[in-house]
């Protein structure tokens, strides 16, 4: 028996939904020299990633990103503007983005394992996000890249933490609903 198609505008809901989650999990935020923050706001990316998938969850972010650049306070520590996207956490923001598509490409399908799903959030939303974010971190702050790698150690344990949360939430609601990992896009569910 096949499900219901979901209307367009619940894919618009999805990403709106998870764009909120990025935003409300921002609030918990510890500050650490060098600028970067610890925050609970890739555990929203890793979610976004594995539940709307590698082309629904750039867009989640994408908002966050559009709603900080105008000046809004969405970002860890009720940080927004300009400002944010040149100074160190710049790259971070950016392995945010990429992150999502990896992670919505390697927990595949919505029926996954859950050590895909973890794989996925530990190569995307730490690998790359990390990827992306150390040489940029680095770069704005001076300091070599070398030593900036090895202070992002600090950051490893909550993320670790982070990817536990996300695997274990993605496989319960992946149980209790299975219809929210549906990835195909909405006009091909009507038809």
């Amino acid at each position: 028996m096949t499900e219901p198609a979901r209307p367009l505008g619940a894919d618009l809901a999805r990403i709106a939904v998870f764009a909120a989650l990025i935003i409300v999990l921002g609030m918990v935020t510890v500050p650490l020299p060098g600028g970067v923050p610890i925050t609970a706001q890739t555990l929203g990316v890793m979610l976004a990633g594995l539940v709307l998938g590698a082309r629904s969850a750039p867009f989640a972010v994408l908002i966050v990103l559009a709603l900080a650049a105008v000046g809004l306070p969405v970002l860890a520590g009720g940080r927004g503007g300009l400002g944010v996207f040149a100074g160190p956490t710049a790259g971070y923001l950016i392995g945010w983005l990429v992150g999502v598509i990896v992670i919505g490409l390697l927990a595949g399908n919505r029926r996954t394992a859950w050590w895909r799903l973890a794989v996925a959030s530990v190569v995307g939303g730490i690998g790359v996000v990390y990827l992306f974010g150390i040489p940029v971190q680095a770069m704005v702050t001076g300091v070599p890249l070398g030593a900036t790698a090895l202070s992002s150690l600090a950051f490893l344990p909550g993320d670790l933490l982070k990817a536990t949360v996300a695997t274990a939430l993605a496989l319960a609601l992946q149980r209790a609903y299975p219809a929210a990992f549906d990835r195909a896009p909405a006009a091909a569910r009507a038809a």
